[in-house]
């Protein structure tokens, strides 16, 4: 049977094999196949992640350029004046944002237009400058900083949901965890930038917590489920970082810290195979070799000199074996 027409030249990429497979099988003429190659090399080159790229870089050195003229020319332009121009420009933002955006939906939302994710981020920006501004120059909230984070991150949430923005929700989330920061630990730490405090880690694992919860019921509720992956994202990240700062700030028990480790990277390793997320993979194995092979030369630290060259072809040993495993893993993903 010939196909002199196929439905498959309207699909956005082909497999060239598998009509060269129909035309050695007689299914398909040699003129039909002819068609296809050259539709596949003709067809146009999408630019669109590179555009929006773009278009994002220009609103961050849009507001960076902004920040730079203001401190600049502060003496002569005065507080009261650039305040007053953030806070139109801000304003502004969320009133084209209003007027523009598609009906409300817990479901995935489309932007009405090209330029609307952009004017959003501009906005939430200056209302982050605005407020910072405010605190810096005027000191509005005193010593409370932790209420001159918790002000734009209930905005940034709400922002995040009402106009359906990912990139607002990081925003949203980042502000959380500062919030977080200010809450439960002195301001003298953050000072000093020391990190290290028993309280942070804690509160790194309640956060991260949290956020990976948050993810859970946005899938199974149906809450914005595109934001799964988000909360996903920093929930991991953030629940690795301090488990691994546990184990090396509490020196003394940094064994049993191995456990918490080995119950995350299983968690994530089944939530990786049922996204079919490289990246989720390729994160686990990260975090998950540097927590073993800190306790293993942390356990041999006492051991003979010797024994360097045992860990030397362990870190060789294992290296090989890790690009072994995401090598396969990542074959694993794409049959699946």
């Amino acid at each position: 049977m010939k196909i002199g027409r196929l439905m498959f030249l309207n699909t956005p990429t082909m497999n060239i094999g598998v009509f060269e497979r129909l035309f050695n099988e007689n299914l398909i003429s040699e003129q039909s196949l002819t068609r296809i190659k050259v539709a596949e090399k003709a067809k146009l080159f999408s630019i669109h992640w590179e555009l929006r790229a773009i278009l994002y870089l220009g609103v961050l050195l849009l507001t960076g350029g902004l920040g730079i003229l203001i401190y600049k020319n502060i003496d002569t332009i005065g507080h009261q004046v650039i305040l007053g121009f953030i806070l139109l420009l801000s304003a502004g933002c969320f009133y084209y944002c209003e007027k523009t955006k598609l009906p409300f939906s817990w479901s995935k939302v489309a932007s009405p237009n090209a330029y609307f994710d952009y004017v959003l981020l501009l906005g939430c920006l200056t209302m982050l400058t605005f407020i910072g501004y405010l605190q810096a120059q005027y000191n509005t909230f005193g010593d409370r900083y932790g209420l001159a984070t918790f002000i734009p991150m209930v905005v940034l949430f709400f922002c995040a949901y009402y106009f359906d923005h990912l990139g607002i929700l990081s925003l949203a989330i980042t502000n959380l965890g500062a919030w977080i920061g200010f809450a439960v630990t002195p301001l003298e730490i953050f000072k000093s930038n020391n990190f290290t405090d028993a309280e942070l880690i804690f509160a790194g694992l309640a956060l991260g917590v949290f956020l990976t919860l948050m993810a859970h019921l946005s899938a199974v509720k149906k809450i914005k489920p595109h934001f799964c992956f988000t909360y996903l994202n920093f929930g991991m990240n953030i629940l690795f970082v301090s488990c691994l700062a546990g184990m090396f700030y509490f020196d003394s028990f940094y064994l049993l810290w191995l456990i918490p480790l080995g119950a995350l990277v299983f968690y994530f390793y089944r939530k990786a195979i049922a996204m079919r997320s490289f990246y989720f993979i390729l994160m686990l194995t990260v975090y998950g070799y540097i927590g073993v092979s800190y306790a293993l030369v942390n356990s041999l630290s006492f051991a003979v000199f010797e024994i360097v060259y045992l860990v030397m072809m362990y870190f060789i040993a294992s290296a090989v074996f890790g690009i072994i495993f995401l090598i396969r893993m990542n074959k694993k993903l794409k049959t699946r």
